[in-house]
C-alpha cells in the first residue's frame, strides 16, 4: 500500500432508534453517531407501513388536482 493516501481508520459509537448502542470502525469523521432510521425501525426492514397525512398534504393534492378529471378512461 503507498503510505500517507488512506484516511485514518478509527473506532465509532453507534446508537440506533431504539437505544441499542455498539461500536464499530469507520474512516468518517468523528466519533460517534446517532441513526434516524435503522433495521428495526425502517419499513423496508419491518413490513409495517405507516401512511401519515401531516399537514393535510394528501387533502390539499386532492383539492390541487380535482379539476382534472379521468375523462377519456373507460371503465
Amino acid at each position: 500500500m503507498k503510505p500517507d493516501i488512506h484516511p485514518e481508520y478509527h473506532d465509532v459509537h453507534v446508537t440506533m432508534t431504539d437505544g441499542t448502542e455498539f461500536t464499530t470502525r469507520s474512516c468518517m469523521s468523528g466519533t460517534s453517531i446517532r441513526l434516524d432510521i435503522d433495521p428495526k425501525s425502517h419499513p423496508a426492514w419491518t413490513g409495517v407501513q405507516r401512511v401519515m397525512d401531516t399537514g393535510g398534504q394528501v387533502a390539499k393534492f386532492n383539492k390541487r388536482f380535482a379539476s382534472i378529471g379521468i375523462s377519456g378512461r373507460k371503465k
